[in-house]
């Protein structure tokens, strides 16, 4: 098929993209280079990408697609905190946007990725599977519940959208992010020689790395249209259902030599879920997550002593999204409404101006 992803720089999409190409797909990249400096080494462009905003994408631009792996949003609460009318813009009407064109295109099969944040406060320890009710916390979670929704209203016998409730991201990407939990925590401890918990660290998390979640999004395309059209997957394992304080004693036992602190305003985070991923299983039942959060943290430590981040890198813009963005709307570079001014503006041809 001839795959178009949207988000293909970002920290999911710059695993993502080689590997449906690696399927056998040919794969179009789109994304409005953000963090198009923001390379953990040196990256290779993809050869084929357009510098696009999902909310001005056209009909023309999906002529000959087949399908859509959507990953391109503003990605965490901060971000959604920063402006959330952003946060609705993009994630949620962005993405009606595009699957509205999409279906009018003929674009068969819409791949969306969302968030187990969607469960928000799910209660005490209990599972939440995906019948169970969607209490967003914040306007992340609140842009991810209503776009799926609208998604789902669009499918018919020719249009199949299947929603991934991605659980929280974790991994090495070349285009890294610090402000996912672990990916934090290790980094933490590789730049400080501290563990730092914002949190009291009772919440619940579910985990999952990125190669697991891109693995998930590659069977999607190739799943039966009619076991996946207007579907939600929980995507993750519940071995990885992790409290925050537990998976920094994982971090620890990687770094013995790191003390465990918590910040002076650390308290109880709202935000807490457990997540069952029985249907994911039922759906692809040859698939489990290759990844823990142990083999995870290995990874990101042979990653960071690689590339050598230190205290410098850590607190800078490269890897945290909402200070990439804080620094390009002080420079001017982005404008109010949180698109290119004339003067920062990507060059239109690809990715290869970046």
């Amino acid at each position: 098929m001839r795959v178009l992803v949207t988000g293909h720089h970002g920290y999911i999409g710059a695993v993502l993209t080689p590997l449906v190409a690696a399927a056998g797909h040919d794969v179009v990249g789109l994304d409005t280079f953000f963090f198009r400096d923001c390379d953990l080494g040196p990256a290779e462009p993809w050869r084929d990408a357009r510098a696009l905003d999902v909310r001005d994408i056209t009909t023309a631009d999906l002529e000959g697609i087949d399908a859509i792996v959507h990953l391109a949003a503003l990605s965490n609460d901060p971000l959604g905190d920063l402006n959330p009318a952003w946060t609705y813009d993009i994630n949620r009407d962005g993405t009606i946007h595009l699957a509205r064109l999409a279906r009018d295109a003929g674009v068969r099969r819409f791949v969306f990725a969302s968030s187990c944040s969607m469960y928000g406060s799910a209660g005490k320890d209990g599972l939440v599977d995906e019948s169970s009710p969607l209490r967003p916390l914040t306007p992340y979670a609140e842009s991810k519940v209503r776009a799926e929704e609208a998604l789902f209203d669009l499918a018919d016998d020719d249009f199949a959208p299947v929603s991934m409730r991605n659980s929280t991201a974790y991994g090495a990407s070349p285009r890294l992010r610090l402000d996912i939990v672990l990916n934090n925590l290790v980094g933490w401890a590789h730049a400080f020689g501290t563990i730092t918990l914002l949190s009291d660290g009772s919440a619940w998390r579910p985990l999952v790395h990125v190669r697991d979640i891109t693995e998930v999004a590659i069977r999607l395309l190739d799943a039966p249209l009619e076991f996946i059209r207007g579907e939600a997957f929980n995507v993750g394992s519940s071995a990885q259902n992790y409290r925050i304080r537990d998976l920094a004693g994982l971090v620890q036992q990687a770094y013995p030599s790191c003390e465990l602190t918590f910040s002076e305003a650390a308290g109880a985070d709202p935000r807490s879920y457990r997540v069952d991923f029985a249907k994911l299983s039922r759906a692809l039942p040859d698939f489990r997550c290759s990844w823990s959060a142990e083999s995870g943290i290995a990874e990101l430590s042979g990653v960071y002593a690689a590339c050598g981040l230190d205290a410098r890198g850590f607190e800078g813009p490269l890897y945290v999204r909402l200070r990439q963005l804080k620094k390009l709307l002080e420079s001017g570079r982005l404008d109010d409404g949180l698109r290119w001014a004339p003067s920062g503006a990507l060059a239109p041809q690809d990715e290869s101006a970046s």
